[in-house]
């Protein structure tokens, strides 16, 4: 078992596979799983945006991602690490600097989520948008939002630029290849992090 407190986000285009991720990766290490959108009342709003469900605009996102995940650290993700827990993420600011920064200047987004504390780990599930969008397909679910291989493609451009900002400022950012199986990215991830752990 290692050492605690550790918090680590998993980021990604969607369809990389990262909730599949977090949850193997939790239970390999026994951390706690958490997400973003987060759980509470503005993260619930956003899953309910994200489904078309709320018509809110694009630009509307970036204060209402930052406005959760200030309540995600403090409802969550402090305590937890204030008990010496490891907290994994299943996305965090990496995803607003990406995701948002179509709408608004990265520059702007970076500086709307300066504030926020650092993970101590991101792991980028590396993943052409082509085989996102298959995956995407392959689950038969609703489409949300950003789910369209023209948008994918956008995002991720938006996210070379973000992972770039964010390793230039310090951050511990490392690339998995996710195009093999389940097993073998989990395998490639627990090798990746052992060093980077407490």
């Amino acid at each position: 078992m290692f050492m605690n407190p550790c918090f680590i986000a998993i980021e990604g285009l969607d369809g990389s596979g990262g909730t599949t991720q977090v949850a193997m990766l939790c239970k390999a290490l026994g951390a706690v799983a958490t997400a973003e959108p987060s759980s509470g009342p503005v993260g619930q709003l956003i899953r309910q945006t994200l489904r078309n469900e709320v018509p809110l605009g694009d630009g509307v996102l970036p204060l209402l991602f930052a406005a959760d995940r200030t309540d995600h650290l403090a409802r969550e993700i402090e305590p937890l690490l204030a008990q010496g827990k490891i907290v994994v993420s299943d996305r965090y600011y990496a995803s607003s600097l990406a995701y948002q920064s179509l709408v608004a200047p990265l520059g702007e987004v970076a500086e709307l989520n300066a504030s926020f504390r650092a993970p101590d780990i991101t792991l980028f599930l590396d993943l052409s948008p082509e085989a996102c969008i298959e995956r995407i397909t392959a689950r038969g679910e609703q489409k949300e939002r950003f789910e369209e291989i023209d948008r994918l493609r956008e995002i991720s451009a938006a996210y070379g630029a973000a992972l770039a900002l964010l390793s230039g400022r310090g951050e511990r950012i490392i690339h998995i290849d996710a195009s093999a199986s389940v097993e073998d990215v989990h395998a490639r991830i627990m090798e990746a992090i052992g060093p980077c752990l407490p």
